[in-house]
């Protein structure tokens, strides 16, 4: 992305990863789950559940009513952040800074407004707490994307686990307002030592953007590179 202009981030994050009580529960080896990912059921959303399932390579994904159901899709869709793609309409978009971008000024806007879905949403208030939670603690985190007149146009969220960003939901009201916030995130994440975006299910507008499928036995190797597990007495 060198070619294009830079975005400037208002950075709002006021806390690094508070220390986490050990995790209870252990999870399957997701190698040996089916492609459509499922996993287990049970546990809790407890922050160092959460975080711990991430380290795992899973991620939580509610259905009718459940929220404890843990998922790790094969194949499963990540986003360098060196390759982001741009296209030339996103690129004159950015040109054009009619925009404010932010990190971590409204999670729980964000959160709120991803929630919002004409077809439904897995965002339920049982996840929105545990989200929640994770933000207060310094492990969620949001990119927030304002017009002009200071009205929240788009955003994304997501858990940051050492060099890994686990992309939650993207949401946005104006053209292009998620894209933005995904570029941002991608631009940032260099700065904060992320390596490695999931975004968990491959989509054709996601790999539009440049995130690209790759088997979960590959995903699982890049994620125990980038989010290691800590150490006795670390956090």
């Amino acid at each position: 992305m060198p070619d294009l202009p830079d975005v400037a981030i208002e950075v709002h994050t006021r806390l690094p990863p508070q220390p986490l009580p050990p995790n209870r529960f252990r999870f399957p080896d997701p190698r040996n789950a089916p492609a459509g990912g499922f996993v287990a059921a049970g546990g809790d959303l407890a922050p160092q559940t959460i975080v711990a399932a991430y380290r795992a390579g899973l991620f939580p994904w509610p259905h009718d009513g459940v929220d404890t159901l843990w998922w790790s899709p094969d194949p499963r869709a990540i986003l360098r952040p060196d390759r982001f793609h741009v296209s030339r309409r996103l690129a004159r978009r950015l040109r054009q800074a009619r925009f404010r971008v932010t990190f971590d000024a409204a999670f729980a806007q964000v959160i709120a407004a991803c929630a919002v879905r004409p077809e439904g949403t897995w965002i339920t208030p049982g996840m929105m707490r545990a989200y929640l939670r994770l933000h207060t603690l310094g492990w969620a985190h949001s990119v927030e994307v304002w017009n002009p007149e200071g009205a929240l146009m788009g955003g994304l969220y997501g858990l940051r686990v050492d060099g890994l960003f686990g992309a939650e939901s993207m949401f946005h009201r104006a053209t292009d307002a998620s894209k933005i916030a995904l570029f941002a995130l991608a631009r940032l994440a260099p700065r904060a030592g992320i390596s490695l975006i999931d975004v968990q299910l491959p989509t054709p507008h996601l790999e539009s953007l440049g995130c690209e499928p790759v088997p979960r036995d590959r995903y699982l190797e890049l994620v125990a590179a980038v989010a290691r597990a800590p150490s006795p007495g670390s956090r």
